[in-house]
């Protein structure tokens, strides 16, 4: 909005009392309405809805998260690809001024348990914004043309809320086009999808995950900002979740070679559950620490019958 100077001194036309007593409550309310729009657009400042409402409700349930990178046991590369996003995001201003844009719009790909998920919350709870996940149940419907207008809703949603906007088991609605079983109205979504995609210029954050990375349609990874890749953890990974996770009821001299064997394979996932379990089990057997045998054994548990054990 363009400023508005005064030239002092100036005159204000001749009116009774009870008119100048109106004008300055509306040039009281002018600038408040105007101050309040200039926080809403600050990167982190207000935000216009904390709930979804109407049809909205249905498709999005929002949770203010806390969570934070660090807290993350990653590999190298995954780390280095979301510490970018975080830093161009509040950059973003900087970037515009050169014509360049912020990574927004990520695909997060790789096996079930290994951190994509938590990666949102993360991504929320470091840029201090809300996470939006969007309810996939309440998005695809039978009826030919409502799933699409239910997606433009959400896309709407982005501009009018800013926040994270995570679309998780995204391969219901990415899955590629050409597939044998493919149906028609799945076809038309995901067609609906990357023109939303394509087009939005939101300041919100937009991320999809899946398991299943071969599944989707190759136009899809053009329409992304960055492709984040997740794996299970190796043993050095292994050993510090094990750590962060256990750090009060490690004894002196854990047992490392079995922990690490048992672990092999395994998502960071189920080895936090096992390591839960462990904790657990050493409070209610009034234990002041837990020993290898018993921590091998719940990691072992969390194994599926057909994987063999590292022995």
């Amino acid at each position: 909005m363009r400023s508005i100077l005064f030239r002092w001194p100036f005159r204000l036309p001749l009116m009774p009392r009870a008119g100048k007593g109106q004008l300055a409550q509306e040039l009281r309310d002018l600038v408040d309405g105007i101050k309040q729009k200039q926080q809403s657009r600050k990167i982190g400042g207000s935000l216009p809805i904390a709930r979804p409402k109407g049809e909205l409700a249905g498709l999005l349930s929002v949770t203010y998260p806390k969570t934070r990178l660090s807290e993350m046991v990653l590999g190298p590369a995954t780390v280095n690809a979301l510490a970018r996003v975080k830093r161009e995001y509040l950059s973003q201003d900087k970037l515009r001024s050169h014509s360049l844009s912020a990574r927004r719009k990520l695909l997060l790909v790789g096996p079930p348990g290994c951190g994509k998920t938590m990666t949102a919350s993360a991504l929320a709870g470091e840029l201090k914004l809300p996470l939006f996940s969007v309810q996939l149940h309440g998005l695809i419907t039978k009826y030919m043309g409502e799933t699409a207008a239910k997606l433009h809703l959400v896309f709407d949603a982005m501009t009018d809320a800013r926040g994270v906007y995570f679309f998780d088991e995204f391969d219901a609605i990415g899955a590629d086009r050409g597939a044998k079983n493919d149906v028609g109205e799945i076809r038309r979504v995901l067609n609906s999808f990357l023109q939303f995609l394509e087009q939005d210029d939101s300041d919100s954050l937009i991320l999809a995950a899946t398991n299943y990375v071969t599944m989707l349609d190759e136009a899809l990874f053009r329409r992304f900002d960055d492709v984040i890749h997740y794996d299970r953890p190796d043993t050095e990974q292994a050993k510090q979740l094990v750590q962060n996770r256990l750090h009060v009821f490690l004894g002196r001299r854990p047992g490392w070679k079995g922990i690490l064997e048992a672990s092999a394979g395994l998502s960071h996932a189920e080895i936090s559950r096992a390591c839960d379990d462990a904790a657990k089990d050493c409070i209610l057997t009034d234990r002041k620490s837990i020993d290898t045998e018993m921590l091998v054994s719940t990691i072992r548990e969390r194994r599926r019958p057909a994987e063999p054990t590292s022995e």
